[in-house]
């Protein structure tokens, strides 16, 4: 039974930790489904790559109780001058409810917290990230506008479409690449409500705001 059929689910989104390593290889199965679905490619990120974003505070999952619904989490590049919010997942027996949004809005606010000047970007396919991405505040840019940082651009080695980001002499590819510049930015409000929850996960895990 889908989930819309049930009661409305209890969905709570929280900076996760090591005590969500649980969820771990669910999350990899969901999201290697979803690309499957979609025919596209994905960077593939091991078991221990998403535990250890976990323990460092930089990653964001939805749970309806003890149940998963849905997983982001951040990188920092280029000296933590560039950041980006990725893997977004939401579990098919929770999509249509808003879910990814409120994910998207959360990952979005952690990463405006904990690194307030560092530029925050996304190479997608998906043309509802785009949107969300939109609303944010991020503009289409070219790859050239992206952090140069080898580190990133070695986790697309893992997706179908890698070779057509090598024959361009990574110039473009299958995905959009979008950028959120603060400042540009400057004045605008952080949603309270997330924002005080963030910071109560970030005390929680004894992990410090970089000013």
């Amino acid at each position: 039974m889908n989930i819309q059929e049930k009661d409305t689910p209890q969905i709570e989104i929280y900076v996760a930790d090591a005590s969500h390593e649980v969820y771990v290889d669910t999350i990899l199965e969901t999201i290697r489904e979803a690309a499957k679905k979609r025919g596209t490619g994905i960077a593939e990120r091991t078991h221990d790559y998403v535990a250890t974003k976990m323990k460092e505070g930089k990653a964001v999952i939805a749970l309806d109780k003890d149940k998963f619904v849905g997983f982001s989490y951040i990188e920092t590049w280029g000296n933590k001058s560039y950041v980006t919010t990725s893997g977004l997942i939401v579990h098919p027996d929770y999509q249509g409810l808003g879910v990814a949004k409120r994910i998207k809005d959360y990952t979005f606010t952690l990463a405006r917290i904990r690194w307030p000047h560092a530029k925050i970007f996304s190479l997608t396919s998906g043309a509802a990230v785009m949107k969300m991405n939109t609303e944010l505040g991020y503009l289409p840019v070219t790859f050239a506008d992206l952090t140069d940082d080898e580190a990133f651009w070695r986790g697309c080695n893992g997706c179908c479409n890698h070779d057509v980001l090598n024959r361009t002499g990574r110039k473009y590819c299958i995905c959009t690449g979008m950028l959120y510049d603060p400042a540009q930015h400057k004045g605008e409000p952080t949603p309270i409500e997330v924002f005080q929850k963030i910071m109560v996960h970030l005390a929680k895990a004894g992990i410090e705001i970089e000013g």
